[in-house]
């Protein structure tokens, strides 16, 4: 397998080369929006390198998500990877599971399970399956995999929270694609929110715009997507998906509202890889080693950038790189609100 894969670099997991510091016990500091965007960098270098090894998976797809999943995982989840099965968590569901290396890489760096694991995607035997898989993967609250059933399956688990009584405390979070959205029992579940007067569940939606066959438009048009949910009851917005300062201030805005929350994300298929960006082609084919050793590159030039923006906004405000301002140092590979 490695002899195939030689003109790529640094193909196994590694640590953070430079985590950002935290001082003290107890509740650590919330991450700032510079922090979340190394954050999905570092997320999705290791997709790069999962893909490349397994030589199968959905690699475009998972990068369009990342800085959903950073976002999620770093800031907004209540989670504890100590204590996967802690009662009063938030749950998150991938209902695009096809996409799960970046579910795979937040929760091996979060301590869920080792890294070393990450290189053992799609392996026969191995715990990180194609599609995540609750029965393997510590935690992963739900398998998916079949697109459309995902927003049912977040609904089943509000409306379980409801009956403990846990329903105040926990909000439940679902990753959907377009795809996911061209599928009736989506919309079954988004009537069925609305109708139980669900207040714990945010969809978010993955919109990057292509599909295996062509653009989302050319395989079923799912027009407003967010005017959609809104006529089904649901309070509904629509971001610019890679902006780390949207992304947050939506999921967090989505904890206070008394109906179920959407946030449609306009979001670029193979994000953060030039090459790949907004390309038809690439939806589940791993990359070849020449465009995986480019892609490392490009990804790990960025991660030192910003990794040296972090370290120096701290030091210009004296003080530590993990207490960097709220907003983050500008980072000039961030792409502006369309």
């Amino acid at each position: 397998m490695t002899a195939n894969l030689a003109p790529v670099s640094h193909l196994r997991p590694v640590p953070d080369p430079q985590p950002p510091s935290r001082k003290g016990a107890g509740e650590p500091a919330r991450p700032s929006v510079a922090e979340l965007e190394r954050w999905a960098t570092l997320l999705r270098i290791d997709c790069v390198r999962m893909l490349a090894v397994a030589k199968s998976g959905h690699l475009d797809s998972s990068l369009s998500a990342a800085d959903i999943v950073a976002a999620l995982y770093y800031r907004v989840l209540r989670h504890d990877p100590a204590a996967p099965e802690w009662p009063d968590r938030d749950r998150f569901v991938l209902c695009k599971g096809h996409a799960a290396p970046i579910q795979y890489a937040a929760l091996a760096h979060l301590g869920y399970f080792p890294l070393e694991d990450l290189m053992g995607l799609r392996q026969i035997g191995a715990q990180l399956q194609g599609h995540p898989d609750m029965n393997r993967t510590s935690g992963v609250e739900v398998s998916t995999g079949s697109l459309g059933q995902g927003l049912s399956m977040c609904l089943g688990i509000c409306l379980a929270l409801r009956l403990d009584g846990l329903a105040e405390t926990a909000q439940v979070f679902g990753v959907l694609s377009d795809g996911d959205c061209q599928e009736g029992q989506t919309w079954e579940a988004a009537t069925a929110a609305a109708h139980f007067g669900i207040t714990n569940l945010t969809a978010v939606v993955d919109y990057n715009h292509l599909q295996t066959d062509g653009t989302t438009e050319e395989v079923m048009d799912t027009g407003d997507v967010r005017a959609k949910f809104e006529a089904f009851g649901w309070d509904a917005v629509e971001i610019h998906g890679h902006d780390m300062a949207a992304v947050v201030e939506a999921l967090e805005r989505s904890r206070a509202l008394d109906r179920p929350a959407a946030i449609v994300c306009q979001t670029t298929k193979g994000k953060g890889v030039s090459a790949m960006e907004g390309r038809f082609g690439f939806h589940g084919k791993p990359p070849s080693p020449e465009l995986a050793a480019e892609a490392l590159a490009e990804l790990e030039a960025r991660l030192e950038r910003q990794t040296g923006s972090l370290g120096a906004g701290a030091r210009e405000a004296g003080a530590d790189p993990a207490d960097a301002l709220e907003t983050g140092a500008d980072d000039p590979d961030s792409d502006p609100p369309e």
